[in-house]
Protein backbone atom coordinates (compact mmCIF):
# COMPACT_ATOMS: atom_id res chain seq x y z
CA UNK A 1 0.00 0.00 0.00
CA UNK A 2 2.97 2.48 0.70
CA UNK A 3 4.28 1.57 -2.89
CA UNK A 4 0.56 2.85 -4.45
CA UNK A 5 0.90 6.03 -2.65
CA UNK A 6 4.21 6.80 -3.16
CA UNK A 7 3.80 5.94 -7.03
CA UNK A 8 0.47 8.56 -6.91
CA UNK A 9 2.40 11.48 -5.19
CA UNK A 10 5.49 11.40 -7.22
CA UNK A 11 6.96 12.27 -10.58
CA UNK A 12 8.03 8.71 -11.88
CA UNK A 13 6.56 6.80 -14.89
CA UNK A 14 6.50 3.82 -13.18
CA UNK A 15 3.01 2.30 -13.23
CA UNK A 16 1.67 1.20 -9.95
CA UNK A 17 1.02 -3.31 -10.00
CA UNK A 18 -1.28 -4.18 -7.70
CA UNK A 19 -2.71 -7.95 -7.22
CA UNK A 20 -5.49 -8.82 -9.18
CA UNK A 21 -6.82 -11.02 -6.60
CA UNK A 22 -7.17 -14.35 -8.54
CA UNK A 23 -3.49 -15.14 -8.98
CA UNK A 24 -2.89 -14.08 -12.35
CA UNK A 25 -1.25 -11.58 -14.39
CA UNK A 26 -0.86 -7.99 -11.70
CA UNK A 27 -3.23 -5.39 -12.87
CA UNK A 28 -1.02 -2.13 -13.84
CA UNK A 29 -2.96 1.56 -12.61
CA UNK A 30 -2.21 4.22 -15.06
CA UNK A 31 0.30 7.15 -14.08
CA UNK A 32 -1.33 10.05 -12.54
CA UNK A 33 0.26 13.00 -14.42
CA UNK A 34 0.62 16.75 -13.51
CA UNK A 35 1.46 20.02 -15.49
CA UNK A 36 4.82 19.94 -14.00
CA UNK A 37 5.77 16.30 -15.35
CA UNK A 38 3.58 15.99 -18.51
CA UNK A 39 6.45 16.97 -20.70
CA UNK A 40 9.14 14.67 -19.05
CA UNK A 41 6.88 11.67 -18.61
CA UNK A 42 4.44 12.17 -22.21
CA UNK A 43 5.92 14.28 -24.73
CA UNK A 44 9.34 12.95 -24.34
CA UNK A 45 8.03 9.27 -23.68
CA UNK A 46 10.04 6.92 -26.25
CA UNK A 47 6.57 5.12 -26.39
CA UNK A 48 3.20 5.91 -27.43
CA UNK A 49 1.45 7.37 -24.88
CA UNK A 50 -2.50 7.46 -24.00
CA UNK A 51 -3.24 10.20 -21.47
CA UNK A 52 -6.88 10.54 -20.17
CA UNK A 53 -8.12 13.88 -19.05
CA UNK A 54 -10.54 13.70 -16.49
CA UNK A 55 -12.07 15.38 -13.42
CA UNK A 56 -13.72 13.70 -10.05
CA UNK A 57 -16.92 15.25 -10.30
CA UNK A 58 -17.40 14.14 -13.90
CA UNK A 59 -19.65 10.85 -14.03
CA UNK A 60 -18.20 9.57 -17.55
CA UNK A 61 -14.95 10.03 -16.60
CA UNK A 62 -15.64 7.37 -14.23
CA UNK A 63 -17.63 5.21 -16.41
CA UNK A 64 -14.33 5.08 -18.94
CA UNK A 65 -12.01 4.59 -15.72
CA UNK A 66 -12.44 0.86 -16.29
CA UNK A 67 -11.44 0.75 -19.55
CA UNK A 68 -8.87 2.93 -19.04
CA UNK A 69 -7.44 0.79 -16.18
CA UNK A 70 -7.62 -2.22 -18.90
CA UNK A 71 -5.65 -0.96 -21.39
CA UNK A 72 -2.88 0.37 -18.58
CA UNK A 73 -3.05 -3.51 -17.56
CA UNK A 74 -2.77 -4.81 -21.45
CA UNK A 75 -0.18 -2.48 -22.97
CA UNK A 76 2.06 -2.27 -19.56
CA UNK A 77 5.89 -2.17 -20.78
CA UNK A 78 4.40 -1.50 -24.33
CA UNK A 79 3.28 2.52 -24.21
CA UNK A 80 2.32 5.07 -21.57
CA UNK A 81 -1.18 5.15 -20.15
CA UNK A 82 -1.50 7.84 -17.77
CA UNK A 83 -4.33 10.44 -16.14
CA UNK A 84 -4.55 13.77 -15.84
CA UNK A 85 -6.96 15.68 -13.27
CA UNK A 86 -8.07 18.71 -14.97
CA UNK A 87 -8.92 20.60 -11.78
CA UNK A 88 -5.86 20.08 -10.64
CA UNK A 89 -3.77 20.92 -13.66
CA UNK A 90 -5.46 23.50 -15.88
CA UNK A 91 -2.19 24.39 -18.02
CA UNK A 92 -1.73 21.31 -19.65
CA UNK A 93 -5.72 21.13 -20.80
CA UNK A 94 -5.29 24.66 -21.59
CA UNK A 95 -2.53 23.63 -24.21
CA UNK A 96 -4.53 21.29 -26.04
CA UNK A 97 -7.82 23.44 -26.24
CA UNK A 98 -9.97 20.33 -24.33
CA UNK A 99 -13.02 21.55 -23.89
CA UNK A 100 -15.30 18.18 -22.72
CA UNK A 101 -14.17 15.72 -20.35
CA UNK A 102 -13.41 12.64 -20.85
CA UNK A 103 -11.12 13.51 -23.69
CA UNK A 104 -8.28 10.90 -24.34
CA UNK A 105 -4.96 12.30 -26.20
CA UNK A 106 -2.95 10.05 -27.79
CA UNK A 107 0.83 10.64 -28.65
CA UNK A 108 3.19 9.59 -30.34
CA UNK A 109 6.92 11.31 -30.58
CA UNK A 110 5.82 14.43 -28.44
CA UNK A 111 3.15 15.20 -31.00
CA UNK A 112 -0.85 14.34 -30.17
CA UNK A 113 -1.90 11.95 -33.30
CA UNK A 114 -5.60 11.44 -31.81
CA UNK A 115 -7.70 12.10 -29.49
CA UNK A 116 -11.15 10.20 -27.79
CA UNK A 117 -13.51 12.71 -27.00
CA UNK A 118 -16.21 11.19 -24.57
CA UNK A 119 -17.12 7.86 -23.07
CA UNK A 120 -15.94 4.97 -24.78
CA UNK A 121 -15.08 1.22 -24.64
CA UNK A 122 -12.08 -0.58 -24.05
CA UNK A 123 -11.89 -1.74 -28.06
CA UNK A 124 -12.18 1.43 -29.18
CA UNK A 125 -9.36 2.63 -27.23
CA UNK A 126 -7.31 -0.53 -27.90
CA UNK A 127 -7.67 -0.01 -31.45
CA UNK A 128 -6.00 3.96 -31.76
CA UNK A 129 -3.44 2.45 -29.30
CA UNK A 130 -2.84 -0.49 -31.63
CA UNK A 131 -2.37 1.74 -34.55
CA UNK A 132 0.41 3.88 -32.63
CA UNK A 133 2.45 0.64 -31.86
CA UNK A 134 2.15 -0.55 -35.83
Amino acid sequence: MANLFKNMFSSTAEPVKTSNGNGGAPKVEPIHVTDGDFEALILKSDKPAVVDLWADWCGPCHMIAPSVEQLATAYDGRAVVAKLNVDENPLTPGRYNIMGIPTLLYFQNGQVVDRQVGVTGYASLANKLEKLLG
